[in-house]
Order: C-alpha cells, then sequence, then structure tokens
C-alpha cells in the first residue's frame, strides 16, 4: 500500500497526502487490528480449554505484545503482514485437530470484523456529510481514501491468512480435514514451508494470486455495510 503510493509519488502521479493516508492506515491496522486477530486466537483457544495465550499476558490490547517487526513493514509496505503468533498448546484442547482450526479460523474472522466496522464508520461519515453539504468535498475524498485503504488491508489480511500453507491459519484449518500423517508432516516442517512463503511473498506471487478475492471481500464489506445507510441517502 505504502510502497506503492510512494513509487506514485516518486512519478508525479501520486500526492503527499494520499501517502500519508496509506501509512495512517497500515498504522492503525498494525497497532489495533493485528492486535485483535491475536487476542481472537487467544480468546478462542482459551474457550477451548488451553490458557497458554490468557497465562502470557497475551489477551491484551496492548500492541507491544503482538508486533512483529518484519510482519509490520511487510503490511505496511505491500498490504499484508503478520503480528507474533499466539502461542497455542494442543495438549489443552479438547478436540486438538478440530479445536486449533476453530482457533484459526478466529484471526480471519477478526479481520473481517475490522473490515465490517470500518465500512460501517465509513457510511456514518457519507451520511453526516450528505446531510451537511460537503460530501463531494476534498475532506470527504481523503476520507474515502483513508477508509478504502482499511478495509482492502483487512480483506487482504484475511484472506492472505485463509491461504491453506503453512504457517498460516489457513494451513491449520486444513489440517482438520487432513488424517494424522499428513497433519504432521505440515507441523514438522512448518519453518521450511515459512521460508518458501517469505520467498512466494517477495516475488508477488501471493499478491497475484489474493488480489481478486480480497477485492471482492472489500467490495462486499462496503455493499453489505452500506445497505442499512441507502434509504437515508435517497
Amino acid at each position: 500500500m505504502f510502497f506503492r503510493e510512494f513509487l506514485s509519488v516518486m512519478r508525479g502521479e501520486g500526492d503527499i497526502i494520499s501517502l500519508v493516508i496509506a501509512l495512517i492506515a497500515g498504522l492503525i491496522v498494525i497497532f489495533l487490528v493485528l492486535p485483535f486477530h491475536e487476542i481472537a486466537h487467544g480468546f478462542v483457544a482459551n474457550k477451548l480449554g488451553d490458557p497458554t495465550a490468557k497465562n502470557l499476558g497475551r489477551l491484551t490490547f496492548n500492541p507491544m505484545a503482538h508486533v512483529d517487526p518484519l510482519g509490520s513493514a511487510l503490511l505496511v509496505l505491500f498490504g499484508f503482514g503478520w503480528a507474533k503468533p499466539v502461542p497455542v498448546n494442543g495438549y489443552y484442547l479438547r478436540n486438538p485437530k478440530r479445536d486449533m482450526a476453530l482457533v484459526a479460523l478466529a484471526g480471519p474472522v477478526a479481520n473481517v470484523i475490522a473490515a465490517l466496522v470500518g465500512g460501517l464508520l465509513y457510511n456514518v461519515y457519507i451520511l453526516i456529510a450528505y446531510k451537511a453539504g460537503f460530501v463531494y468535498s476534498n475532506v470527504s475524498v481523503y476520507v474515502a481514501s483513508f477508509f478504502s485503504y482499511y478495509i482492502v488491508i483487512n480483506a487482504t489480511l484475511a484472506i492472505f491468512n485463509l491461504i491453506p500453507f503453512p504457517p498460516l491459519d489457513g494451513s491449520r484449518i486444513l489440517s482438520a480435514f487432513l488424517p494424522d500423517r499428513a497433519y504432521m508432516f505440515l507441523v514438522r516442517y512448518e519453518r521450511i514451508f515459512f521460508i518458501i512463503l517469505i520467498v512466494l511473498m517477495s516475488n508477488n506471487l501471493i499478491g497475484s494470486i489474493i488480489t481478486a478475492p480480497t477485492y471482492g471481500l472489500a467490495n462486499f464489506v462496503l455493499w453489505v455495510t452500506g445497505l442499512p445507510f441507502k434509504p437515508f441517502l435517497a
């Protein structure tokens, strides 16, 4: 996100305000949404019998407990990254494979919820601006730009994490449907898969794969959150 806007500014095609807006949206996701994503993992794990995250103080909105420098840098630059993973101990889970999948699913769901909240706030602003007569002002354009970045980043994180590739959440969801032998293979070689994932990200192969579903989800969020406001904008 930020990197794309930075290149636009360098080419004379963008403006500094858009660059700053992209940066602000990325920082809000890093310091508010990524903690929410990780808390969701830990909260569901705790409900399913694993108190590890709770005991380690990870069920907190303090961003310092969650921020990963590399994952944060990638998120600001390219729109997808990660936080420090919440530790989950399958020993405590009543049904490890199933419960691990539910714990994993909680993260992408948290990003969808965050995107929906952003969509609602955007539509509240549009309604206020419409009634006050400044919906077509420059300020409204920049507000729309901010929420666009914010929603797209959250949609990107949701789709990115659902990719069934270790160590992403999607691999743990997939593992619930795999035989034990395949499940243990993914667990044993997770670090190698992580290195492969970084390589794929650096070549933008991941970005090209998730672009269509990301914008599909973002457009759905804007559409569904806009429905309650349509009667008031007629």
